[in-house]
């Protein structure tokens, strides 16, 4: 699995305020407003969406049709919505008992994930229906890969029928599970005592972060791995160099056709979190425009991301629409220079750093 690391980033006092205290002060400024402005509201709207997806699958249980599928599926779709702007915020809470794993196991470059969802449906496993349960087993079968796969996999026309009951059983327990987690970051992360305190009050005495400049690298190495992340993991490991590298089976929630959608949601948080924090009021007069130029950027990778919609297979097999996927690794490449080398100078960090690690 995926490793987020922070870059070393060495943020002068300066940037903040003339003294470590006043550097602290600003400092605590601009976390608190992206915790306020954004992480609150992203993991508040993932647990109401996720709570939704879980009455919806119980629904399916209860009565299977075709609208109560029909009903999971945009659930579904909503959670991974609210789950890609939230996640980018990958440390914290999430990070606490798994739950960033347990919530999506991505990418499963060997199928363990999907084998052993597929041996829990083949087998039956009554343990796996058991949300409480199904939260102490691998973190592979009991979070939005796993559902995705119950909903959208092999077998799964049978949801809409009561002949096989465990199928939907699993998936339920699945979107429990999910609530459960999305409920308990929710909750963490409004303790004003507990990890949003600790970020949004660098000090001495904190065990995490010392002064403003370890809380704002934080803030700041979100912008930078998360894009490269976007770019490097989730859209070329299934957009090749050329067409006939394309791997459209290793896109992210290729089965529910989600991929533009999770790729729209990272980059909508990524700009939310940028515009709440105001990090970009930080800059001197005559480098704002590097703010609005960031906004812009994002703001046009979400509608491309958006427009990329059906089956991931025929979008990389017509040009036109290949042609988008390009398009957004342009901007997102244009955006890690932009945040990454320009911003990054103009407030005298020096970045040097690998940001992702993989297994």
């Amino acid at each position: 699995m995926l490793k987020r690391v922070l870059p070393v980033l060495l943020l002068p006092l300066a940037l903040f305020g003339a003294s470590p205290a006043s550097a602290s002060v600003k400092a605590s400024d601009v976390i608190q407003r992206a915790i306020d402005g954004f992480v609150r509201p992203a993991y508040a709207s993932l647990h109401g969406h996720a709570g939704t997806l879980a009455k919806a699958m119980d629904a399916l249980c209860q009565a299977p049709s075709q609208g109560n599928l029909d009903a999971a599926h945009a659930g579904f779709s909503a959670t991974v919505a609210a789950w890609s702007s939230a996640e980018i915020i990958g440390f914290g809470p999430i990070k606490e008992n798994n739950r960033l794993e347990r919530m999506l196991y991505w990418p499963d470059r060997k199928s363990i994930g999907l084998k052993q969802v597929q041996a829990a449906l083949a087998g039956k496993d009554p343990t796996a229906t058991d949300p409480a349960q199904l939260a102490g087993k691998s973190v592979a079968m009991q979070g939005l890969g796993a559902l995705e796969f119950v909903l959208y996999g092999d077998g799964a026309e049978t949801l809409v029928g009561k002949d096989e009951p465990y199928r939907c059983a699993y998936g339920a327990a699945i979107a429990k599970n999910i609530e459960t987690m999305a409920a308990d970051v929710d909750a963490a992360w409004k303790k004003p005592d507990g990890f949003a305190g600790l970020w949004a009050n660098p000090g001495p005495d904190n065990a995490l972060y010392r002064d403003g400049t370890e809380a704002v690298t934080e803030l700041v190495g979100v912008f930078i791995n998360e894009l490269e992340m976007v770019r490097d993991v989730r859209l070329k490991g299934f957009l090749g160099a050329k067409p006939q590298g394309d791997k459209p089976r290793q896109a992210i929630y290729w089965r529910s056709q989600n991929t533009g959608l999770s790729l729209a949601g990272n980059l909508s948080g990524i700009d939310a979190l940028f515009q709440a924090s105001k990090l970009g009021d930080a800059l001197p007069e005559d480098s704002r425009w590097m703010a609005e130029s960031i906004h812009i950027q994002l703001i046009n990778g979400v509608a491309t991301a958006k427009s990329i919609q059906g089956r991931i297979d025929k979008t990389l097999a017509d040009p036109a629409e290949r042609g988008k996927l390009e398009h957004f690794a342009l901007i997102t490449s244009s955006l890690s220079g932009l945040i990454g080398t320009r911003l990054t100078a103009e407030f005298g960090l020096t970045a040097g750093f690998s940001s992702l690690d993989g297994d």
